[in-house]
Order: C-alpha cells, then structure tokens, then sequence
C-alpha cells in the first residue's frame, strides 16, 4: 500500500494545469459504446477510475487503447460482443453502473453488477431502473447483479429491440440517472423528455459529445432535457472539460498555503458557488482569463461560513470536505450542512486527529476554528476525504502521513507531483 508524507508549512507558488473532468471522462466513456465506429476522446485524466472503466469496456469485447503521456483514449465499439458487466470490475466504482444504458440502448437488454466505489451513502440505483422502466424495459435484481430487457413483442423495430421514447420525471435530479437515461434514449424510438434532469456541468458535456456522433439533444443544463431517438450513432473527435473538482481543490490549497497560484483550466463560471464562499471567507480569487485564476492566501485571519451542499448550481458535495480544511482553522463557528450524501461526514475524526475542532450532529458539522492543525497519521477514507486530508497536511506543522492513498488515486491526476511543482514538500512512499 502508498502514502504520502506531507512536511507541512511549504508556501506554494507557480502555476498548475487543471486535468479533463473525471466525472465527465468516465460517462463519455461508457457513451462511446452505443457508437458504431472510432472514437477519440482527448484530455482524458490518467486516473486510477478511468483505467477501470477501460477495463470494463475490454470485458464487452470493445478495443481500446489509451495514450496516458498524451490523455488520448482510443476507443472501437464495432466489435463488442457482451451486454455484461463484471462484478470484479463495477464493485470498484460506482460510475460503471452507466454502462448499463448504452447497453441497453445496444442489444436491449444489460447484466451489470450492483456498483461499489466509495462508501459516503446511498446513490439511487432504483432512479435509474424506474427510468429504464419508462422506456420499456423490464428490472429485476438478482444474485447481486443489475438484469434490464425490452420486450421484444412489444419493442421490435427493423429487427432489433429498441426503448420506447418516453416522459421521465426524476424524483431527484441525480446526475448519474439523468446521464444513464440520456444515453439510453439517443437510440430510442421516438421523444424522449427527462424532467428534473441534473443540472451540472457535465451533464451539457456529455450531450454534446453526443450531438457530436449524431445524437438529437436538446436542454442539457436545464432541469428539462429532451432527445429523439436516432438510428445509429458514428465515431466523434472530443475533448473532455475541465475538472472542477481538481480545480477547487486547487484554488483551496493556494488559498491554504499559497503566495501566489495560478490555476490553469479552471473554469470559474463552474464552480461560481464554491468561488463565491471562498471569497467570502477572505482568500483572493482573481480571474487572468476565462478559464484562469489566480488565488493568494489573505492577509488576514480567514473568516467562518455556513454552508448547505445541494445538487447544481447549489455548493457541491464534493467540494465539501475540501472547505472544511480552511474552515477548521478560520476563527469563531462555521456550520456545514451535507444534504446528499449521508456518510460525507467520514474526514471529521481525522482532521480532529490534527488538532480540529468538529463536532457533527446529525447531517451538520459544527466547526469551531482552532489556530493550528498539527501532522498526524491519518487515513483516506474516500477520494474527496483523502485530497481533505492532504491539504491539512500541507498547512500543518510537522509531518502528516496519508494512508490509503488509493482513494485519492482514483480521482486526481499526479496529484503529488503537481503539488511538488508549486513547491509543497510532498512524497508518495510505497510500503
């Protein structure tokens, strides 16, 4: 197993280049099977989620290869031959669960393992098979696995099954059901219209990666998304976005410890909550360009928040454990309240173990500002907790090592190096 050793109290300075969206790669990917030909997905984040998701799509019998030294990933579909997802494989990673529309879409029927991945709540599977139910398919769990069919009586068009376009109205506007059903309706026939669809960011990536191989979307970004059906789809040339997610950790870790820090491919506009809450707590954001910014410490004591996390354009819950850093160290009382995932909270013992002060009641944490974080041995209990967890290191006095820094593997691009080059003391050992 890896960790990092963090000596803290390093001021950090230069610039760092925002890797391509991991929430966004990982869709596209699954996307790329309901093509007929080559795809070529660029600034694809050579992250330990993406190469799982590779390896799902080679189980299906789909060539792919992936140039991690230029973030380009080769994908041919013409040759999958397999409507089923591995257990081995999904259990790592709650986003393989997204194979299953496109799968669906493909062969009219799909067998995908019930997903894992990191253990901060429950994610509604039941949205996204309610959806596959509006459609035309048939569910049923077993055995631990995922089982959708179209009824071929009723759903046979020109030889093959195909969904039936149809109105979706989501209970909850969950990213991964609106993206599962978005890719299952490009090949359905007829409308298709999903209300309370997810707003963020990715959700327009990913139709306009399918607009790009002939998908008819329109509304991506607003809680009203339609798509009529198609009959088939062609290769595309795409460049994945920009991470947020990275992006904000970023800007919090130069706000943390930083003299001067530009962000490249931070796309502000993005992330305009979590900006705002920053700014207001008193670290300096300024914008060199669209998708440049440039964050310096502040020059007085930071200033206590309260935040409730919300699905898009609300404060993101990915983001949360990243703020609760500086707000550990911002004197008087913040309050962070989690409205998404029930176990988010996980980090908090950890960063107490630093010399934090938080306390939770029920989905809120009561932070009360200490004047420093002091190295400790810590784990990472979840990719967000874990990049959490290295940003105390970099601001604490003394040493912090990082245990099971797989987590954070799966989600940032060489995250140690990019910190090494703006100057934080900062080394992956292998035990």
């Amino acid at each position: 197993m890896s960790r990092y050793i963090i000596n803290g109290g390093n001021t950090l300075s230069g610039k760092v280049k925002i890797s391509g969206a991991k929430n966004s790669a990982l869709k596209l990917i699954a996307a790329s099977i309901l093509a007929d030909s080559r795809v070529t997905l660029k600034n694809v984040p050579d992250i330990e989620d993406v190469r799982t998701m590779v390896e799902v799509l080679r189980t299906l019998n789909v060539s792919v290869v992936f140039n991690s030294s230029n973030n380009i990933l080769e994908i041919d579909p013409s040759t999958i031959n397999s409507f089923e997802a591995p257990y081995e494989l999904v259990r790592k990673m709650r986003a393989s669960v997204l194979v299953a529309g496109p799968l669906l879409a493909k062969f009219g029927e799909v067998k995908v393992a019930i997903p894992g991945g990191c253990n901060i709540g429950a994610r509604q599977i039941d949205i996204h098979l309610k959806g596959f139910e509006e459609l035309g398919a048939k569910n049923f769990i077993e055995h631990g696995y995922i089982n959708c069919s179209i009824d071929s009586k009723k759903s046979m068009h020109a030889g093959r099954r195909k969904l039936a376009g149809a109105t979706i109205n989501l209970d909850f506007p969950s990213r991964g059901a609106t993206e599962n059903l978005m890719m299952a309706a490009t090949l359905a026939e007829g409308k298709t219209v999903i209300n309370n669809a997810a707003r963020e960011k990715e959700i327009p990536d990913l139709a306009n990666f399918l607009i790009s191989m002939g998908a008819d979307i329109k509304g991506a970004g607003t809680d009203s998304i339609t798509i009529v059906g198609v009959r088939s789809l062609n290769g595309s040339v795409y460049s994945i976005m920009p991470d947020s997610i990275e992006a904000g950790t970023f800007i919090t870790a130069a706000g943390l410890c930083g003299k001067k820090v530009e962000i490249e491919d931070a796309i502000r506009e993005n992330m305009e909550i979590f900006c705002l809450k920053l700014r207001e707590a008193g670290i300096e954001l300024n914008s060199t360009s669209k998708n440049n910014i440039v964050v310096s410490r502040p020059k007085k004591a930071l200033r206590p928040l309260n935040i409730s996390t919300l699905p898009y354009p609300g404060f993101p819950t990915d983001l949360q454990p990243i703020i609760a850093v500086p707000l550990s160290i911002a004197p008087g009382v913040s309050i962070i309240t989690e409205n998404v995932f029930e176990n988010r909270f996980m980090y908090v013992e950890e960063l107490n173990r630093m010399g934090a002060n938080i306390k939770i009641e029920g989905h809120h944490a009561v932070i009360n500002g200490v004047k420093k974080l002091s190295g400790a041995p810590v784990k990472a209990f979840d990719l967000r907790a874990g990049a959490a967890m290295v940003l105390a290191g970099l601001v604490a006095e003394g040493t912090t090592e990082v245990f099971d820094i797989h987590h954070i593997q799966r989600g940032y691009e060489r995250f140690a190096d990019k910190l090494t080059g703006l100057g934080a003391d900062i080394k992956v050992v292998d035990d």
